[in-house]
């Protein structure tokens, strides 16, 4: 491949770029956000199993657009809500079928991220074909089931220095448990991620509360009694070295709702008696409350909105959630995040992180609310918009209002695991050709660029996330 790959075909900006690039290509991966299974690094035994076991199966970016062609999950043997697959799964013809079909992905993401994973982690220089297909497939078969590609062996070999987990409110975290007990020495931190217990329109919700109930050892009855039972799943979470939590919802609307307003929605939920706007009203002031459990536990807030989840309703009856089919919607931020701004917008002792999917209001609204109110940092491109290009508009539509210093540096956010190297690479590149532009046009100079470089490749993040040691 290209060694100068994603940098100007302009010489000046493109020699600056690469000297850029030099500077951060060996840094170590900060890693704040991502859905790894802590499970595969817990296991000392761990199988990755087959080629579509790593690649395939659990990665909706690939199967998605594979799904957007006419081929249906099942011919890729994608579990159904239910664990059921077809019969007698052969995934050597499920990796024929994604090669005879690589043509799809041509100038996206996951053909850059795949085709840098296969180079870079497996050795495999070659281009998916038909044709080579099967001579592929051996290949990865033979590597995954070596040592050298267990998942401790390929952290060090990516040099990650922290690797954040998404987890549940609810989890044990009994595989964080073990991987502290183990002796091993990387560091997996999980995040506490409440979303099942907080957006009181989840299905099955009472069981919800019934599970965070057992795992609290607090009964939750009242409004009173769930709000100790989250702080106590959150001091949990700390204690096994969790330094955020995250938090999804479909806007970014925020309200502050009386003690009693909370308490009688709480009720109806327990009952699965609630209206739209009761679900919308309570998610807005849980908002609000993390918020405040922020400021008095020091955890980093982090707000994902503006995505339509599952929006194809026969794939979720069929397949449940995380099938490729939720969809960026229009977002805003002024308005609906005001109450929470209100209360705590001003505190410096609350890191608030915002993403969104609507590329509109970067400019519009995120970058002047970032680049005013303590409290705020915007997360980089996420989902549709981690790519090259996206992070090119990141980049143009948020620093002249913002600055870099009110952004959150890089993270993956992915359950794709050996995909983490190549995603943090493009990152570095994008970053790097995006700085040289602006030095060759005279903006900054070349000192102040190479500190930019690093602040993006990695102390951003590292300082947004509390994560030490800068």
């Amino acid at each position: 491949m290209n060694e100068d790959r994603y940098f100007s075909p302009e010489p000046a900006q493109r020699q600056v770029a690469r000297a850029l690039y030099d500077e951060v290509k060996a840094l170590p991966l900060i890693c704040p956000h991502g859905h790894v299974d802590p499970r595969l690094l817990a296991d000392p035994n761990y199988q990755w199993g087959t080629p579509v076991d790593l690649l395939i199966i659990p990665d909706h970016y690939v199967f998605r657009m594979l799904y957007s062609q006419g081929i249906r999950l099942e011919e890729l043997t994608i579990p159904t809500r239910n664990g059921v697959t077809v019969d007698a799964p052969d995934h050597r013809r499920v990796w024929q079928l994604v090669c005879d079909n690589w043509h799809l992905f041509r100038g996206t993401p996951t053909s850059i991220w795949l085709r840098d994973e296969l180079r870079d982690i497996f050795g495999i220089d070659e281009k998916i074909n038909s044709a080579n297909a099967q001579s592929i497939y051996d290949a990865l078969s033979g590597k995954l089931a070596s040592d050298e590609f267990h998942p401790r062996a390929l952290f060090e070999r990516f040099n990650i220095e922290v690797l954040a987990t998404t987890d549940p409110a609810t989890s044990t975290l009994e595989y964080h448990r073990a991987l502290r007990e183990s002796g091993w020495h990387g560091r997996i931190i999980p995040t506490f991620r409440p979303d099942a217990v907080v957006n009181i329109d989840t299905p099955d919700y009472d069981l919800q509360i019934q599970r965070l109930s057992e795992v609290s050892g607090i009964e939750v009855k009242d409004y009173q009694s769930y709000i100790a039972a989250l702080e106590q799943r959150r001091a949990y979470f700390k204690s096994l070295g969790a330094t955020a939590t995250d938090h999804a919802a479909l806007t970014a609307y925020t309200k502050r709702l009386s003690s009693g307003e909370a308490e009688a929605i709480f009720q109806r939920a327990l009952k699965g008696n609630v209206s739209a706007e009761d679900a919308r009203c309570f998610t807005g002031h849980m908002l609000i409350e993390m918020a405040r459990m922020s400021i008095e536990d020091g955890l980093v807030m982090q707000l994902h909105a503006g995505s339509y989840r599952n929006h194809n309703t026969s794939l979720f009856e069929r397949f449940g959630p995380d099938m490729g089919a939720d969809i960026p919607t229009a977002g805003e931020f002024t308005a609906n995040l005001k109450p929470l701004l209100d209360a705590y917008g001003n505190e410096k002792a609350l890191t608030l992180v915002l993403f969104n999917l609507d590329e509109t209001t970067y400019s519009r609204e995120l970058a002047p609310l970032a680049g005013h109110y303590p409290a705020l940092r915007l997360g980089p491109p996420w989902w549709f918009f981690d790519s090259l290009n996206g992070m090119r508009r990141f980049f143009d539509n948020v620093v002249e209002t913002a600055g870099i210093y009110n952004t959150a540096g890089f993270n993956d956010d992915t359950r794709a695991y050996p995909s983490i190297p190549a995603r943090h690479n493009v990152w570095r590149r994008a970053s790097a050709d995006w700085l040289a532009d602006h030095v060759v046009r005279g903006i900054i100079d070349e000192e102040d660029a190479h500190e930019m470089i690093v602040d993006l490749a990695y102390r951003l993040a590292k300082q947004t996330y509390k994560l030490g040691g800068l």
